[in-house]
């Protein structure tokens, strides 16, 4: 019953917070360098998790945007950084621009043609360290029924044991740009810019 117990104990140290009145007791103390992280399969914490998208409008201003349903594994080995494997999955009908009319065309087949492809994902090809704890991610993105290459910066943020969840976590972001023509996606450019800069947050617990 390890989940059990581990659920009560993180009920317990909420009580003691609220007690206490001090959120020191569940901060966990986060390891930063690289060879101190724990390998292991690691699935995203969805609750902690934000994929965002970035795209000038009419030269005037950037457009942000962001996905509420992603979906990720990562199989890490910070001793084997090279192995390293991102696979990801978006649900593109789950667009969110806090305008529900233009989500609604955004889903449509103008755009993301969210009925004929429902799925976005993403797959790790190669992982080249940069600097630090950052590492250039290649992979394929298949997006509107296209897979073309793209790269993504990655920061490995730190680790630590969340109380709160039991889980062994990893902190991670990552930032890329690319062309939206290439994945068929091209309707009002140059109005509506060609390149979108995708950012992500994400925590990943340890399985």
């Amino acid at each position: 019953m390890p989940f059990l117990a581990n659920r009560l104990r993180c009920v317990a140290l909420l009580m003691a917070v609220v007690l206490l009145g001090s959120c020191s007791l569940v901060t966990p103390t986060v390891k930063t360098q690289l060879a101190e992280l724990r390998s292991g399969q690691y699935n995203i914490d969805k609750k902690h998790a934000a994929l965002i998208f970035k795209i000038g409008h009419m030269g005037l201003s950037t457009f942000v945007g962001r996905f509420n349903d992603v979906n990720a594994t990562l199989d890490f080995d910070p001793a084997n950084i090279a192995a390293t494997k991102l696979d990801a999955q978006v649900a593109v009908a789950s667009i969110d621009v806090n305008n529900a009319d233009l989500a609604e065309s955004l889903r449509g087949s103008t755009w993301f043609d969210a009925q004929q492809f429902p799925q976005a994902k993403f797959t790790t090809l190669s992982v080249q360290p940069q600097s630090g704890n950052t590492f250039r991610f290649t992979g394929n993105l298949t997006l509107h029924g296209v897979t073309a290459p793209v790269t993504l910066d990655v920061t490995f943020h730190g680790g630590a044991n969340n109380v709160l969840t039991g889980f062994y976590t990893l902190g991670f972001s990552a930032a890329g740009t690319i062309k939206r023509s290439t994945f068929g996606i091209d309707s009002y450019i140059p109005m509506i810019g060609d390149d979108v800069t995708l950012e992500v947050y994400a925590e990943f617990q340890r399985q």
